[in-house]
Parts: structure tokens; C-alpha cells; sequence
């Protein structure tokens, strides 16, 4: 029975992740093979002797194939077992992998559609445009594409403040309070003046908006516009991919809240 790509991803995760085993461990490409297929096995058919690697069919091997390279490609694992056995067959779960498969990381996402995924279920309402924008910096980091991800990462970000701004302008009562912000010149200045009276009615917030708020809102959002800034400008500076990809897993808890407030200010205008 032929396996889709995500079947044979979720099993090959959990034999790195060592939720699963199998005789011949993953050291090696070929190992991880049969043991995925031995786990295969193991759960389509209880009770009976695994049979190894004949359990995949052609197909299966093929998209295999795929997935182990795309693991590689995202930083999962990494080429070469040891300083005797540096290179191909041969690899490792890489240190920010293990981080990942042990759930340290709070979002965890490893494509485009697990990503738009993750971030569907913690903000069922965001903007369609915004949206395309991470899209855009997810494609871009798993193509390699780190400064063009980091640029949309940005773009994304300013996008959804831009909105919370909309709410707040187009509502008198709430454009008297902020009005201040409105006539900033730069994103970056009316972020900086629209948090300053934002702290100034920070009594005015339910309990639940106001934990956490500098760390979820202030540093996540500042970090992505610094980010954005060195790549967006001629500097030649481009971040690392572990910097990148902290920083889409980053942009949920931060847009999730943006949206918070502009539920928050929606319901109480």
C-alpha cells in the first residue's frame, strides 16, 4: 500500500525523534529507510515479523527520497555522522533539529502548507493579504531565500499593525486617543508612539492582554523590523537560517496579539 508524504514525514519524525526504533537505528540513509519501514509495518500489521525495507512499495522509496532530503533542506538533520564518517549516507539530527523533535520549539512547521497551518489555527481571522506575505517568506526560506524571507517577514508585520491602525483611526473615539500616531512618517515612529499611549491606557486592557505584552507585542515586533531593516538596505548583512526561522515561529505569538487588540478595540469602541 502506497503512503503519502506526510504519512512517511510524521513516521521518519518519530524515528529520529526516537519515539519509534527499529533494528538498524538511522545512522545512515538506508537505515532510516528500513526502519521506517519496519514501523510501517509494526502498525498496519500487530502481532506479525517485520519483513524490512520490501514493505514500501516503489512509490513509497521515491517519496522517501524526497523527504529526507527536505528534512536535510530545513535543517532537521545534517550530513555526516562523526569526524570518520563526514558525508553521505551517513547523518544526524542536527542541534536545532533535536530542539524540534524534543517540542521545545513552540510552533513547529516543516512546509509551506504546515506552516499556513500553524498559523491558520492560532489566528483564524487574519488578513488574506497578510497571509500571502508569509507564505511568500516560508517559500522563501525553504528555497534557501533567507533575506527575501526576512524582507516578507517584515512586510507581514507592518501589514497587520497597519490594520490595528485602520481600526483606531476609523472609530472617533479611539482616533482621539491615538490620534497622535496617524501623523507619524515612518512605520517604525508610529509603532513607537502608538505603544507609548497604548502603556498610557494600558488599565484599560483585560488581564489577559496585558501579560506578556512588551515581550509578546514590543520585542517580537522590534525584532522583526530590525531584521527586515538590515536586509531590507544595502548593508550586505544577511541573518543565518536558525535566525530566520526563529523569527516565523516569532511572528505568530506577535500577530496573534495584534489581533487580540483588535478584537479588544473592536469590542469596546
Amino acid at each position: 500500500m502506497d503512503h503519502s508524504y506526510e504519512e512517511i514525514r510524521k513516521v521518519a519524525i518519530d524515528v529520529l525523534a526516537e519515539r519509534e526504533t527499529g533494528e538498524y537505528g538511522f545512522s545512515q540513509y538506508g537505515n532510516l529507510k528500513v526502519t521506517v519501514a519496519e514501523v510501517f509495518f509494526r502498525r498496519e500489521n500487530p502481532g506479525q515479523q517485520v519483513v524490512g525495507e520490501s514493505c514500501l512499495s516503489v512509490g513509497d522509496r521515491e517519496i522517501f527520497l524526497e523527504v529526507f532530503w527536505d528534512l536535510f533542506r530545513q535543517g532537521i538533520i545534517t550530513l555526516g555522522l562523526n569526524d570518520s564518517n563526514p558525508n553521505f549516507p551517513w547523518f544526524r539530527v542536527s542541534t536545532m533539529g533535536r530542539k524540534i523533535l524534543e517540542g521545545q520549539e513552540p510552533y513547529f512547521f516543516h512546509d509551506l502548507d504546515s506552516y499556513e497551518k500553524v498559523i491558520k489555527q492560532s489566528i483564524p481571522e487574519i488578513d488574506d493579504v497578510t497571509l500571502i506575505y508569509l507564505k511568500e517568506a516560508m517559500q522563501a526560506f525553504l528555497s534557501g531565500c533567507i533575506l527575501s524571507s526576512s524582507v516578507m517577514l517584515g512586510v507581514a508585520t507592518e501589514h497587520s499593525f497597519l490594520i490595528l491602525l485602520e481600526i483606531l483611526e476609523n472609530n472617533a473615539q479611539l482616533n482621539e486617543i491615538y490620534r497622535n500616531v496617524f501623523s507619524q512618517r515612518t512605520i517604525l515612529r508610529k509603532f513607537n508612539k502608538f505603544k507609548n499611549i497604548l502603556d498610557q491606557q494600558i488599565g484599560n486592557l483585560p488581564p489577559g492582554l496585558k501579560e506578556d505584552l512588551d515581550t509578546n507585542l514590543s520585542g517580537i515586533l522590534s525584532m522583526i523590523r530590525n531584521f527586515r531593516n538590515e536586509s531590507g538596505h544595502p548593508s550586505g548583512k544577511i541573518i543565518s537560517r536558525e535566525q530566520c526561522y526563529v523569527l516565523l515561529q516569532l511572528f505568530v505569538p506577535c500577530c496573534k496579539r495584534i489581533y487580540e487588540l483588535i478584537s479588544f478595540f473592536q469590542s469596546s469602541a
